[in-house]
């Protein structure tokens, strides 16, 4: 199945980085990522397939079971790339943190995601 790039940012947050199931993250891995899709992560991890993926996503979120991604504007798109900005914290607590996710997509899949970490953003009500 082909995607939008914005509907692949967003299942990106919800179903991968943000399942803590790892039966329901590793289907929408599967779903997704091309299968020699790469994740660059900022602290210099370079994760080359869908294996890798479903594992440091594991990782991650294990790190904090209880933290949602929370985009703070709509996906943006431009060709075969995109980028949605997001906070990430407990829900009813104000985000621990942010980011960007950078993608470009191949045949409506991700081929590569890039995630930088941001200054949290000061949000309305904050």
């Amino acid at each position: 199945m082909s995607y939008t790039v914005s509907t692949l940012l967003l299942r990106n947050l919800d179903d991968v980085f943000g399942q803590l199931d790892p039966v329901r993250r590793r289907a929408a891995i599967d779903e997704i990522f091309h299968e020699d899709a790469v994740f660059y992560d900022p602290n210099g991890g370079v994760f080359r397939g869908r294996d890798e993926i479903d594992r440091i996503a594991g990782v991650i979120k294990a790190t904090h079971p209880d933290f949602r991604y929370q985009p703070i504007s709509p996906p943006e798109e431009m060709g075969d790339g995109g980028r949605v900005r997001w906070v990430s914290g407990s829900p009813g607590k104000p985000p621990a943190y942010a980011g960007t996710d950078f993608i470009i997509a191949r045949d409506g899949k991700i081929a590569a995601l890039y995630l930088f970490f941001d200054e949290l953003p000061s949000l309305p009500g904050a």
